[in-house]
């Protein structure tokens, strides 16, 4: 019933994720006529082989990462503002995004302890992708350990920051006695990119953001009823240590997979959420679930396309797109609207 009330502004948020897709793949460093697009698309050959190369093996990927990471982060960013009842909570305040860059940096800069006769050339992206992945997975096994062991919600928050703190403190380490170049390989990762996956690895990234995203609508009946406090949700029924582990793997699984394969993506899981609450004027996670994926899709792809500058063959800084477009758009919605709704 909740979806049906607002079917009118997801029909509209489907065509303008449609629109944000085709202007994603239609822009870049070559021209490529709108018709050859769409011929591409529909499965039509075209006479430039290049063009049909680029279209499928590097332009599609990239428009089909950034609508799973954006929709993942997003969602990711929901789970946790409800679980800690705190508008300010992202998916990454488990610690679970700087696990993976403390994998990321123990791979790229690490080697230097090691041994000198590393070669660079072992590290690659499917290389940086494991090393993420175990760094996040093996945060996420640690806070899911401590969740066991804490019943307060607030103080599983404060040991996921610091979990963030500690991560934090060993790449600073790794950063202050590791040579300039493999440095700078950190910080071009660090910068986050939805243009370096294979279809390959893409599968991989769509397998665990469907399964996050299954896991997040088993949680909708928990994550409406901890909006009104653990006490309420308990008298309704919930257990809350099962739906705990419920977000917070689902989250693991969302944040976390993102971060290994595009690097750690700010801004889209804290306001994502918030303008989606504004939009919709609902806390009900019927509704936000859908909303949320479908928002976070549309705005990183329109964050893609900015970064791409279009005409030109330098790419901005996913990271920096995403900040410094949408923290205007919050503020000002948050403004005009006087009050948040959470």
């Amino acid at each position: 019933m909740p979806l049906k009330t607002h079917s009118t502004s997801f029909i509209i948020l489907a065509f303008l994720l449609m629109g944000a897709f085709v202007l994603n793949i239609s822009l870049g460093s070559v021209t490529i006529p709108f018709k050859h697009i769409f011929s591409i698309l529909f499965g039509s050959t075209i006479e430039n082989s290049s063009w049909e190369y680029i279209i499928i093996n590097y332009r599609i990927p990239k428009a089909i990462t950034a609508m799973l990471s954006g929709a993942a982060l997003a969602l990711s960013g929901l789970l946790m503002q409800t679980l800690f009842r705190n508008p300010l909570a992202g998916p990454f305040v488990l610690g679970i995004s700087s696990g993976a860059s403390l994998g990321a940096a123990l791979l790229i800069m690490g080697s230097s302890f090691i041994t000198s006769y590393v070669s660079i050339a072992y590290i690659n992206d499917i290389s940086l992708a494991i090393a993420a992945s175990i760094g996040s997975f093996l945060v996420l096994f640690a806070v899911v350990i401590v969740a066991s062991k804490v019943k307060d919600t607030m103080a599983l928050l404060i040991i996921g920051l610091m979990f963030g703190s500690i991560t934090g403190a060993v790449v600073s380490v790794l950063s202050y006695f590791t040579q300039a170049e493999k440095l700078q390989q950190y910080v071009y990762w660090s910068f986050g990119s939805v243009g370096n996956l294979t279809w390959g690895q893409l599968s991989i990234l769509a397998s665990l953001t469907v399964i996050g995203i299954l896991l997040s609508i088993l949680c909708i009946k928990p994550l409406n009823t901890l909006l009104l406090g653990e006490s309420y949700a308990k008298t309704m029924g919930i257990h809350l240590k099962k739906s705990r582990y419920m977000i917070i793997l689902a989250t693991g699984l969302l944040a976390g997979s993102v971060t290994a394969f595009a690097g750690p993506i700010a801004f889209l899981g804290l306001a994502v959420p918030h303008l989606a609450r504004q939009i919709f004027k609902t806390t009900n996670h019927r509704v936000l679930v859908p909303a949320v994926i479908l928002f976070g899709a549309i705005v990183l792809l329109i964050c893609d396309t900015v970064a791409q500058l279009p005409g030109s063959e330098s790419v901005l800084p996913i990271n920096a797109i995403t900040s410094i477009i949408g923290a205007p758009v919050v503020i000002w919605l948050l403004l005009r609207k006087r009050k948040m709704v959470f």
